[in-house]
């Protein structure tokens, strides 16, 4: 640590560089848990080690970028930092684990208007529960202390993923075929999508969070702020016995937009409307913003937040790994002819 390195005149400016330094020390003990066996570097060097694994005849690095997005203002207003990290995460290493790669590391950058060494932790103890549910280490990042440029109490969190994939496994639909099963594994809520029409239908900054969503249940708040699910492992234990086809993460734009990306043409994903167990928060999302249904499905991921798309005759067994994995995965349709999606 450099005791020495202290600025007065930076100081008056409003960067408190001895802050960072304490900040990065409350940090390591949570990073220390994410480390794993291909880690060659310590926190504070320049830039982040890793030895790739062996046992990969020809291996291809898969990465992922993202934020959290609005729903930060949800941890501002409650005070609540320690969850958005995963959050962080998992928007990258769900989209990263697409193309069948497992996640090997993950940085992060965090932008403030003032450094809390104490809320910057926090935020960092989010970002390496993450990492460990994920089984990627985290190895670096940055703290950049902004006045004038971020309100003081508020922050930016962003990172990115690298991962890894046998070249002749990596997941690319181009062996999908009429008849193979769109299955579904549910979100933990709203996750980190949607968020500017979120705040806009709740007035968020003038309601009351503490308000029960249901009767004996979560509030509001809590039931916006609940982290994105990470979904590497369940997936990894599938890929390693069924032959997936496609896999696609429900972020922004919803069905409509994620789910084409992993269909090659003149193939249409063909939903049952009626088998998707839509979450409750999302009924209240839409009766109290009087949203249509086919913007409800084109914005959040409505109680599902990643398909796989599996040969017929693998559906009962890739549903039976996913459960075993601890997904209450489900069916929700099949290929057919044509382009897009289709909810029917």
């Amino acid at each position: 640590m450099p005791i020495n390195s202290k600025s007065d005149a930076y100081a008056a400016a409003g960067v408190d560089i001895t802050a960072g330094y304490t900040a990065v020390e409350m940090m390591k003990e949570h990073i220390a848990g994410t480390l794993t066996q291909g880690v060659c570097s310590d926190v504070g060097g320049f830039g982040g080690l890793f030895e790739l694994p062996a046992g990969y005849q020809k291996p291809v690095l898969v990465s992922g970028t993202d934020g959290v997005g609005t729903k930060l203002k949800l941890a501002f207003l409650l005070d609540k930092h320690n969850s958005v990290g995963i959050d962080c995460v998992a928007m990258c290493v769900n989209d990263i684990i697409c193309a069948g790669a497992a996640p090997l590391f993950f940085l992060d950058y965090i932008a403030c208007g003032k450094n809390y060494p104490e809320k910057i932790a926090q935020i960092v103890k989010g970002v390496a529960d993450g990492c460990v549910q994920s089984g990627a280490a985290l190895i670096g990042g940055e703290t950049a202390e902004m006045p004038g440029f971020y309100p003081e109490n508020e922050y930016d969190l962003a990172g990115f993923s690298v991962g890894i994939v046998e070249k002749d496994k990596i997941i690319d639909c181009s062996t999908m075929e009429i008849g193979d099963k769109i299955i579904a594994l549910p979100s933990s809520g709203v996750h980190s999508n949607g968020f500017s029409l979120v705040r806009k239908v709740f007035d968020v900054e003038n309601t009351d969070l503490s308000a029960p969503v249901a009767p004996g249940g979560k509030s509001l708040g809590e039931e916006l702020l609940t982290p994105t699910k990470i979904y590497v492992r369940p997936i990894r234990a599938l890929l390693e016995k069924i032959h997936v086809r496609a896999i696609s993460h429900i972020t922004g734009g919803g069905f409509y937009e994620n789910i084409p990306r992993a269909l090659p043409k003149g193939k249409c994903a063909c939903i049952v409307r009626s088998d998707i167990r839509v979450l409750p928060i999302f009924d209240y999302i839409q009766r109290t913003g009087n949203i249509s249904e086919r913007d409800m499905f084109n914005t959040f991921n409505m109680g599902v937040g990643m398909v796989v798309i599996v040969p017929a005759a693998e559906e009962q067994e890739a549903l039976k790994i996913l459960k075993q994995a601890g997904e209450q995965a489900y069916t929700i349709g099949q290929i057919t002819e044509g382009e897009g999606i289709r909810l029917c």
